[in-house]
């Protein structure tokens, strides 16, 4: 189905954008993920389709994988595979986060050397300050170090991602959103270009009429349900 379904044309679109891959057909995101939804909750087929390094089967093994299955193994395993941000993100978002090895492994990977493990730990980071509903503001504390301690780092895929963590941890509440306003304004003192990128762009979206409304809506929503 993925290579029937292929269009090689766009290929050349999907390298412009920095997605890498050795072996790809061109399916486009909303028809894997339609596809995606005829295989829900298959853990074995999700194993065998990520062996196959093709682009678009890696995308349909996070897909339908069952994060209750996922171990730290696997989780070490894929993440050494990772060639591309857009499989490095899709992974995080939709796999890896609902693990019960979460949170450790977003301060554990972003210790990492490696490019695209250190962006996957900043990766989670934001997906989970965005999803995870159960942390406390308190979690978000060793994330919000971990963001001001790497934000010197220059690599284009590190830096983004530690600039997103930021940016969404920033805009989940009142309490959280001033605490990360106070670690951006530390990092942009920072002597590094790439701290200085990351806490001017941060504090630009913190002062956007559209977080101030994200906030607003996200703090009736918590009083309506206390």
């Amino acid at each position: 189905k993925i290579k029937k379904n292929g269009n090689p044309a766009n290929l050349a679109g999907m390298q412009r954008y920095g997605i890498r891959f050795e072996e790809a057909y061109g399916c486009n995101i909303p028809f894997l993920r339609k596809l995606s939804k005829e295989y829900k909750n298959q853990h074995t087929l999700a194993m065998k389709l990520w062996e196959t390094g093709i682009h678009e089967a890696r995308i349909i093994s996070f897909l339908i994988d069952e994060p209750i299955k996922v171990t730290e193994s696997q989780m070490e395993m894929q993440l050494k595979d990772i060639r591309s941000w857009d499989i490095c993100d899709g992974l995080c978002s939709n796999l890896f986060r609902k693990t019960e090895f979460a949170y450790k492994k977003a301060i554990e990977w972003s210790y990492r050397i490696a490019e695209f493990e250190k962006r996957a730990g900043f990766v989670m980071m934001a997906v989970m300050a965005v999803h995870d509903k159960k942390m406390r503001d308190d979690d978000f504390k060793e994330f919000l170090e971990r963001i001001k301690e790497e934000s010197t780092d220059e690599r284009n895929f590190v830096r983004k991602a530690v600039n997103w963590a930021l940016r969404q941890i920033g805009k989940r509440n009142y309490e959280l959103n001033r605490r990360a306003i106070e670690y951006a304004k530390e990092i942009k003192k920072v002597d590094s270009k790439s701290a200085r990128w990351i806490a001017s762009d941060a504090l630009r979206e913190f002062d956007c009429e559209t977080t101030k409304k994200v906030l607003e809506r996200r703090n009736k929503n918590i009083k309506t349900k206390m």
